[in-house]
């Protein structure tokens, strides 16, 4: 009798971290969508117009999303939670607001990363935050991370940096990008880091919504004096960067930021050393970039970090 309870109750605890893991390869999957439709909505935008555009889009999804769940909590007996009712004071819009410069920092220099060097590039060095995001936590948040934990972090970055290890000894021209998607991950992940210390206060849908509308009204100043157009002015054009916005910023991001509140930033970020992977292939197969058997490799040795990483302590709150 015993052991059956005991074996119910470990199901019971194993089912809510499978369907988080889930959840994130979803997340990572959309994600990898993300170099894909910048680089064609590029064709037309700038960076900065790219993801203003992608932000106000997003931003307006976000607010009909509010809305609704406004109207459906009336008809409710039990209002919003005692954390959704906490108001956003100066010091909590100051932190949010790093929050939102660390966040559009990195999509744009990320966007324009990608006009410097490969998409199979510029996704292995721009998704090598989880160092910056582990240091960070241990620094900041006082996070601890055990052996096994740190082993598996190693495993998958060194899988991961397999993938884009021949891009890296290219031209000088390609290092600039190369430069600007490494400095998009350390921005990365302190995104990573103050969005986790803001979970504990608000939910995803909350700050997803204020982040794309403080990211708009900051980004709108620098688009129009540096972009020559805004918007976009084909079907197409829509077409890319709603994709973009959709996908990749409105069910890809709440799903991440939902998830910071289960996993530590260290784990999310190097959860997401699969997107490179996952990028490489859709690089291969819309733009023909080369994909060669080290990268099938490395697809395995990433999954293998990952699997020692969630075992170890430092990964759950």
């Amino acid at each position: 009798m015993t052991n059956v309870l005991e074996n119910s109750q470990h199901q019971v605890k194993t089912t809510p971290i499978i369907l988080d893991l889930v959840l994130l390869l979803i997340a990572v999957l959309l994600v990898s969508l993300d170099p894909i439709f910048t680089r064609l909505s590029e064709n037309e935008l700038g960076a900065n117009a790219t993801v203003f555009n992608r932000e106000l889009i997003a931003g307006i999804v976000f607010l009909f999303w509010q809305g609704v769940k406004v109207l459906l909590d009336r008809h409710k007996s039990d209002l919003s939670s005692p954390k959704e009712s906490k108001p956003i004071t100066i010091s909590t819009l100051a932190i949010l607001l790093t929050a939102v410069i660390f966040g559009e920092a990195c999509l744009v220099t990320w966007a324009f990363s990608l006009t410097r060097t490969t998409v199979a590039n510029s996704n292995l060095l721009h998704n090598l935050p989880s160092v910056f995001a582990v240091l960070g936590g241990w620094l900041f948040l006082g996070q601890r991370f055990d052996l096994k934990f740190i082993m598996g972090m190693t495993v998958a970055l060194g899988g991961a940096i397999a993938i884009g290890i021949q891009d890296l000894q290219v031209s000088p021209e390609n290092l600039v990008g190369d430069a600007w998607a490494l400095f998009s991950a350390v921005v990365y992940a302190g995104y990573f880091l103050i969005t986790e210390k803001l979970r504990s206060q608000f939910s995803a849908l909350t700050l997803s919504l204020w982040y794309c509308i403080l990211s708009s009204l900051l980004l709108l100043p620098f688009v129009l004096f540096f972009e020559n157009q805004v918007f976009p002015t084909s079907l197409l054009g829509w077409v890319n960067i709603i994709c973009l916005s959709i996908l990749c910023q409105v069910i890809a991001s709440i799903i991440f930021i939902y998830q910071l509140k289960q996993f530590s930033s260290g784990f999310v970020s190097l959860f997401m050393l699969l997107q490179p992977i996952i990028a490489a292939v859709l690089a291969w197969v819309v733009f023909q970039e080369k994909l060669n058997w080290l990268n099938w490799i490395a697809f395995f040795i990433v999954l293998l970090g990952i699997y020692l990483a969630q075992t170890g302590e430092g990964v759950k709150h």
